[in-house]
């Protein structure tokens, strides 16, 4: 991955928010919870891949 992000601290404390819940909804378990994230973006990322195959391929003028 070479896209870097970078949060400001509002940005921070609302991810952190968020990933907190997440844990929380496994009880706490934080390898759970990671692995199931893990599953989750293999998922997204399978839809992407399909959606970006699927869609037509901008043309080119040659001349």
């Amino acid at each position: 991955m070479s896209h870097i992000v970078s949060l400001d601290s509002r940005q921070e404390a609302a991810l952190q928010a968020i990933a907190d819940k997440f844990v929380a909804t496994h009880k706490g378990d934080v390898m759970k919870a990671l692995k199931e994230m893990v599953v989750l973006n293999g998922h997204l990322q399978e839809k992407l891949d399909t959606a970006s195959r699927a869609a037509p391929q901008p043309r080119r003028l040659v001349g």
